[in-house]
């Protein structure tokens, strides 16, 4: 049985794919074990450390694309969390992770505001200061 699941966050993509196994978890096709970045691989564990043992029977395969690299590592701990509990469907544990934090089951709609057209491309609403007298 396989579960396939997205995690969202900003303008990256996380798609998981979740499977009976033996708690390998890939990330374009690369071990957690091997990203440099603390911060992004501590972030990435939270939901596994959260899970404990219901991980050692699971294996998770992602693929992440767009975005810098902490929209990234948020999209991916989201489309951890929701795999695991789709793939076991307990109750308690989707219980812990929304205590926990709700943003590793509910997607984080906020996003950067689009460019507006104007005199200045410093951001989506600065414009060249002017004065009135």
């Amino acid at each position: 049985m396989t579960i396939n699941v997205v995690g969202k966050r900003k303008e990256a993509r996380a798609n998981a794919k979740v499977k009976e196994g033996s708690g390998k978890i890939r990330i374009n096709s690369r071990p957690v074990e091997s990203f440099n970045d603390e911060m992004f691989r501590l972030m990435i564990k939270e939901p596994l450390k959260l899970a404990e043992n219901k991980v050692e029977d699971v294996d998770i395969d992602i693929d992440v694309e767009g975005g810098g690299k902490m929209g990234q590592a948020e999209a991916v701990r989201q489309a951890i969390a929701k795999g695991l509990v789709e793939f076991t469907g307990d109750e308690e544990l989707e219980k812990k992770f929304e205590d926990y934090d709700r943003y590793l089951l509910v997607r984080d709609s906020r996003t950067a505001e689009p460019h507006k057209p104007s005199v200045s491309s410093k951001g989506a609403r600065k414009h060249k200061q002017r004065s009135k007298r």
